[in-house]
């Protein structure tokens, strides 16, 4: 799955295209690697976001396409 539809999906972020300006803007990285909104996501990854002072950083549990609302904090855990 791409970045930024997890980010969406898992509700880390609101917007689909929020999360693309900010894969954009260099604050969103994966691995400890600055990655682009087309990055592949997989469970076990690690995701750190910039959020101007604040920093949330997440290990992926698990990806899917869709997911209701109250689910979507079982796709990661934060760290």
């Amino acid at each position: 799955m791409r970045l930024d539809k997890f980010l969406k999906v898992s509700r880390l972020i609101k917007r689909r295209t929020v999360a693309n300006e900010a894969c954009d803007a260099g604050r969103v990285l994966v691995n400890g690697k600055v990655s682009k909104a087309s990055a592949t996501i997989k469970s076990g990854d690690i995701i750190e976001i910039q959020f101007g002072n604040k920093e949330v950083k997440v290990e992926v549990l698990d990806v899917q396409e869709t997911v209701r609302k109250d689910d979507a904090k079982e796709l990661y855990k934060y760290l």
